[in-house]
C-alpha cells in the first residue's frame, strides 16, 4: 500500500518523544498493517520500534514481551520447560494464517492493538492471565487486562499518545495445561472463532475469540463439559457475537460450544 498521504515518520528513542503524538499519527510497532489496508486519515508514522526495548524478559514471576517484539521471536526462543503453556506460542502464531515474512515484521503489541476479533495475540494474552502495561500520554502507567483495552472490533480504550508498552505473562499461567482449538468455513480459512482453555486448581479458564467482538475469558470452577459450557456461553451478550465474511452469528453461536467440548477433552486428554 503506498502511503502517499503521510508527510512524516518520527522515530523516537525515549519516551519524552512520544509526547508529541496528536490525532492523525499512526503508532507502529512492525507497521504491516499500515501497510496493508488504506489510512487516509494518517499524517505522520510514530515508529516505536527505536526505543530499544528488550523482547523478551524470562524472570522467575513470569515473562514480559515488549510491544515491539516481532511474532517470529516470540515463537522461536526457548523458555523455561515447565512453561509448557508457551505451546500457545506457536499455535496462536499459526492461526494468523500469515506468511513466515509476515511473522518477521508483525509485532505481539501491533497485534494487540489492531484489535481485531481473530487477533492471535489477544486470544493467548486472555487466556493466559496476562497484565498489559500502558504508557499513558499524560506520562503515567495503567495496567489492564487484555479485555480492558480491547473492547470491540478494531477499537481499543488507548487514548492518542497511549502507548502499549509491554505483556506481562505470570509464572503461574505459564506452568499450566493449555489447550486450543479453532473453526473457519474453509480448512486453511481465517478463524471464525478461537476458543482457548487452561487449567486451574479448581477448573478451567476458557477464553473465547475471534466469533465475539472482543476477548471473553471465563473461569469456572468446574471441569463438566455442560457446566462449562453454559457458563462461557452466559458470558457473552447477544451483541457480543462478531459476523463477518468469515462467519455468520448463528455459526459462532453453535461452533463455540464444540469447540469448548473440544479443549476440554484435549485438557482431559493430558491430565490422563
Amino acid at each position: 500500500m503506498d502511503l502517499h498521504f503521510v508527510d512524516d515518520v518520527v522515530r523516537p528513542t525515549d519516551r519524552a518523544g512520544l509526547t508529541t503524538v496528536r490525532p492523525g499519527d499512526a503508532i507502529l510497532a512492525g507497521g504491516t498493517s499500515v501497510m496493508a489496508d488504506p489510512g487516509p486519515g494518517i499524517r505522520r508514522l510514530v515508529d516505536i520500534t527505536t526505543l530499544g526495548w528488550p523482547d523478551l524478559t524470562i524472570a522467575s514471576d513470569g515473562l514480559e514481551i515488549a510491544a515491539t517484539c516481532t511474532i517470529d521471536r516470540l515463537v522461536h526462543t526457548g523458555y523455561p520447560e515447565t512453561w509448557s503453556a508457551t505451546a500457545l506460542f506457536d499455535w496462536c502464531a499459526r492461526s494468523l494464517l500469515a506468511s513466515y515474512k509476515i511473522w518477521h515484521t508483525a509485532t505481539v503489541g501491533g497485534n494487540i492493538c489492531l484489535a481485531l476479533p481473530a487477533g492471535a495475540m489477544t486470544s493467548m494474552c486472555s487466556v493466559l492471565d496476562a497484565s498489559l502495561l500502558v504508557w499513558r500520554a499524560d506520562g503515567t502507567d495503567a495496567t489492564h487486562r487484555v479485555d480492558e483495552v480491547v473492547v470491540g472490533n478494531a477499537t481499543t480504550s488507548l487514548g492518542t499518545g497511549d502507548v502499549l508498552r509491554s505483556i506481562h505473562l505470570p509464572a503461574s499461567a505459564l506452568t499450566s495445561p493449555v489447550a486450543m482449538r479453532r473453526a473457519s468455513y474453509a480448512e486453511h480459512g481465517r478463524s471464525g472463532a478461537v476458543v482457548l482453555a487452561r487449567s486451574t486448581p479448581d477448573g478451567v479458564v476458557v477464553s473465547v475469540s475471534g466469533a465475539t467482538v472482543h476477548p471473553f475469558a471465563v473461569p469456572v470452577s468446574s471441569t463438566d463439559p455442560d457446566v462449562v459450557v453454559d457458563a462461557c456461553m452466559a458470558e457473552i451478550p447477544d451483541d457480543a457475537w462478531f459476523a463477518d465474511a468469515h462467519g455468520t452469528v448463528p455459526w459462532r453461536r453453535g461452533v463455540v460450544p464444540h469447540l469448548i467440548r473440544g479443549v476440554l477433552a484435549d485438557l482431559s486428554g493430558r491430565a490422563s
